[in-house]
């Protein structure tokens, strides 16, 4: 639903009319960013890293333009907001708190604003991520 009302609302108030194939291009390409980031957070299996997988999927799918930072920040907020339900859920906390969140929120629109990844790459993590 949230990709129906983003794409509406991008070809008609921003007038993209003729681009909007453009923009899908983009948050498709951005969508794949954050899965490899995330997919490479699993593998690499690295203490402290969650931050700079954070930081560089959105990095990465932001480079990619509007749509690739769109689907960016729709997957990062469903991402924080899926662990807070089953952190609810499950009566406790799974070690991802408010704090953790805030931080992986932070790491997010650090990715996303341009900025450099790296900042948040722990010692030691291996040069292949």
């Amino acid at each position: 639903m949230k990709l129906f009302l983003g794409l509406l609302f991008c070809s008609l108030v921003l007038g993209v009319s003729g681009q909007w194939y453009s923009f899908l291009g983009e948050a498709a390409q951005g969508a794949w960013d954050m899965w490899r980031a995330y997919s490479d957070m699993r593998e690499a299996n690295y203490k402290n890293s969650d931050k700079y997988f954070h930081a560089r999927g959105n990095y990465d799918a932001a480079q990619r333009g509007p749509g690739g930072a769109w689907a960016a920040e729709v997957i990062s907020d469903a991402r924080e907001k899926s662990q807070r339900i089953t952190d609810l859920l499950k009566f406790g906390d799974s070690g991802h708190g408010a704090e953790d969140s805030k931080a992986d929120q932070a790491a997010n629109e650090w990715g996303r604003s341009g900025k450099d990844p790296n900042h948040f790459r722990p010692a030691g993590l291996p040069d292949k991520y």
